[in-house]
């Protein structure tokens, strides 16, 4: 069977993280949002999963993340972290595709959700603290797991640097 490498990348892009920083450095999760797209599985049922896409020749993974996560929902980010990578294998067409996704965190710059793109069904901000269990894919969880671990962090870091979001 021939075998073909792909390479995809996408994220989460965030909003609300310096607002979310409460007095004394504690960060309320739930006022910190991520946007996430929603497509139909052959059954009708709607899963929820990161915004992806392909990999163009020569162009940088977040590069890829912020045009994928633009064309998917409406909302312009700007790739300022790595979350991780997903490789996984499967069958389309006869041929065997090993897909690697580069996935990244993005802060939140313009835009207004809509679901124009024909791969997907919905789009919702979600609040950081209802993430993982929304999530359809257990490795994508794994990574709303690391994201929701490190936002703390990196929430002070954003009030820190004067970073609101812009409104």
């Amino acid at each position: 069977m021939e075998t073909r490498d792909e390479t995809s990348a996408g994220g989460l892009v965030v909003s609300g993280m310096a607002e979310a920083v409460g007095p004394g450095g504690n960060v309320d999760l739930s006022r910190i949002y991520v946007a996430l797209i929603g497509r139909l599985d052959k059954r009708g049922r709607l899963l929820w999963s990161m915004p992806k896409g392909h990999v163009e020749d020569g162009e940088h993974q977040w590069t890829t993340a912020e045009r994928e996560v633009w064309e998917e929902t409406g909302i312009s980010g700007e790739a300022f972290d790595t979350l991780g990578v997903i490789d996984y294998w499967f069958v389309s067409d006869g041929v065997r595709i090993h897909k690697t996704v580069h996935h990244n965190l993005l802060r939140y710059v313009d835009g207004v959700l809509n679901d124009d793109d024909p791969e997907v069904t919905e789009v919702a901000w979600v609040p950081m603290s209802e993430l993982i269990e929304r999530l359809a894919y257990a490795d994508e969880r794994k990574l709303a797991r690391i994201a929701h671990d490190r936002m703390p962090a990196l929430a002070r870091k954003e009030a820190k640097a004067g970073r609101a979001t812009p409104r």
